[in-house]
């Protein structure tokens, strides 16, 4: 089987001369098709900055981002803007919903941006029920929580069938009970649809949904974690992840 992403030697500098900083260190891995991958390190890791390079809204110094086959920094107009609308989709933390536009509005919106193949309809319908969001779908943001907005969000994503989705920390502006929610959903995406997700956080709990989670520390990948879904629990492969966390210095208290 073929990698879905493939990232080759990635360096990132932000700054010139004596102010130069080094974001990233030649950061290579892989992601396969179906995996759910988790990026974990410290605030300033370079977790943000590789999921940005993704995403295509950074370009890296050095090195190659390829998503089956096509590296993604020698597209350019019309090509660059079908990637980024509808070869990946976007989970933002902070949900990027348009405020005038009712959540069905919202979800349907690369739609409007962007030709897609068949019944658009029958993917909203389907991702509505999936997500429970039939009770708000026709409300704005201002009347939403923050788990229905993320949902609205998660189905926006989703809306033209990806080959990736990317998310940016999406549990970070949910409580417990929304980001449990959250994660289920994604879970089920990833387990029961084969969505291929590739998820930074530093949330231990969203982390323990992966698995494999790449650990970065000063823009190099420092270990690696995989949960054999079968023989190991989800609480058990989150014990793991804190003690890792705990080289780094971070973590979360309790497993959801």
């Amino acid at each position: 089987m073929q990698p879905i992403l493939k990232i080759e030697s990635l360096k990132k500098y932000y700054g010139k001369g004596d102010s130069k900083t080094l974001a990233l260190d030649g950061i290579s891995f892989q992601v396969m098709p179906g995996e759910f991958l988790g990026i974990m390190g410290s605030s300033g890791s370079g977790k943000s900055t590789v999921l940005n390079c993704i995403a295509s809204v950074i370009k890296p110094t050095e090195g190659s981002i390829e998503l089956n086959g096509e590296n993604i920094s020698k597209m350019s107009g019309s090509k660059l803007a079908t990637y980024r609308g509808k070869e990946i989709g976007y989970l933002f933390q902070s949900f990027e919903l348009i405020d005038n536009l009712t959540g069905r509005e919202n979800i349907l919106l690369p739609v409007a941006l962007h030709k897609s193949e068949g019944d658009p309809n029958e993917r909203l319908n389907k991702l509505i029920s999936y997500l429970e969001v039939d009770n708000i779908v026709d409300k704005f943001p201002s009347q939403m929580s923050g788990g229905e907005k993320q949902r609205i969000a998660a189905a926006r994503a989703l809306i033209l069938d990806p080959k990736i989705i990317l998310a940016d920390e999406p549990t970070g502006a949910l409580d417990s009970k929304n980001a449990k929610s959250l994660m289920n959903k994604l879970e089920g995406l990833n387990g029961e649809s084969g969505s291929t997700i590739l998820m930074v956080t530093h949330d231990s709990n969203a982390a323990s949904y992966c698995s494999r989670i790449l650990f970065i520390q000063d823009g190099k990948i420092f270990h690696e974690l995989r949960r054999d879904k079968v023989s190991e629990s989800r609480e058990d492969f989150y014990q793991r992840i804190l003690k890792v966390m705990a080289q780094l210095g971070g973590g979360s208290a309790n497993v959801l």
